[in-house]
């Protein structure tokens, strides 16, 4: 599959690159899915393609693009305010792709762009409800019907010190996906059920546990498992829940 190449609109200063991978006529599930990228590599990482080639074969539009600090080559995110209006940014864009014909919205992400991702998420009403007393301008285009994080950074290897990253998980209203290895550095499936666990009310998120995946779902040799499988498996499952998802 040969993504089609963009621009997205960005800050008065720049704009930023994406790509569009769109299924099959006959495959095509009417939904959109905005992925982000990771902290560490740019949209055409071969997980980020990789994983976006996957679902489009799988009957789903997906449209990748590099936040603006990666676009100028700095090694360091911007601060989450930032990231967030890019991603907002990067929704209005993917919506106007003219390529782009799909009903349902899905934003998402791998790591840190998936925690972005559910930050957008947490700060929204369900979609029947009114608007929460503190959410954040929604751009002019449809409400997610879902949120998908692959591998949730919940606290990075050797450090307990970096923020609050559960708290906005707990409000989540909007139907979340977290697909996380059992063997993620960043805390196990185990863990992010055990920080949601004093939630006031059940947030609205599922976990998808990957079986001796790491951060990126790679499992060890030792495990017998092919690894392509493995990530098969995964996109399997997330285009089932998509599909499943009002």
């Amino acid at each position: 599959m040969s993504p089609v190449a963009f621009k997205l609109p960005g800050d008065p200063e720049t704009t930023v690159a994406a790509a569009l991978y769109a299924p099959a006529d006959d495959r095509n599930l009417d939904a959109l899915l905005v992925f982000a990228h990771g902290a560490g590599a740019g949209h055409f990482h071969p997980f980020i393609s990789g994983y976006a080639e996957g679902l489009a074969n799988r009957g789903v539009t997906v449209v990748t693009f590099n936040f603006p600090y990666m676009e100028k080559r700095r090694k360091t995110p911007d601060r989450a305010p930032v990231l967030e209006d890019a991603f907002r940014r990067a929704v209005v864009g993917a919506i106007e792709q003219r390529h782009v014909r799909a009903s349902k919205l899905f934003i998402g992400g791998k790591s840190m762009g998936g925690r972005i991702a559910t930050h957008l998420g947490a700060s929204l009403a369900p979609r029947s409800g009114a608007p929460e007393e503190n959410a954040v301008t929604w751009p002019q285009a449809p409400l997610p019907s879902g949120v998908i994080a692959l591998g949730y950074p919940l606290a990075p290897p050797r450090s307990r010190r970096t923020g609050d990253r559960v708290t906005h998980l707990k409000a989540l209203k909007v139907p979340t996906l977290i697909v996380q290895g059992t063997r993620d550095p960043f805390g196990g499936p185990d863990e992010i059920l055990e920080a949601l666990a004093d939630a006031p009310a059940p947030p609205a998120v599922e976990l998808l546990p990957v079986e001796g995946g790491d951060h990126s779902f790679a499992v060890l040799k030792s495990s017998g498992r092919d690894q392509a499988v493995v990530h098969a498996d995964i996109q399997d499952a997330v285009a089932a829940w998509i599909q499943k998802q009002k």
